[in-house]
């Protein structure tokens, strides 16, 4: 199909999310620094205790584990 305006939507929420709340305001001495921090945000932060309003303000993973249940 043709370009949908709505194809990136989750990810550049996902990024504009990353850049207002983790990046914005750090420096970072190198990129292993940062590609570590970045790794902490996703995985110890935005899936594990970052509200989504899509799961019912639920985190990713207490989502998942409800739905596996």
């Amino acid at each position: 199909r043709k370009g949908n305006c709505h194809d990136n939507a989750v990810a550049e929420s996902f990024f504009h999310s990353l850049k207002i709340e983790w990046v914005r305001n750090r420096t970072y001495k190198n990129i292993e620094e940062a590609k570590q921090s970045i790794f902490k945000y996703i995985e110890l932060f935005y899936n594990r205790q970052r509200l989504h309003s899509t799961n019912g303000y639920q985190a990713p993973f207490a989502f998942e584990a409800c739905r596996a249940a």
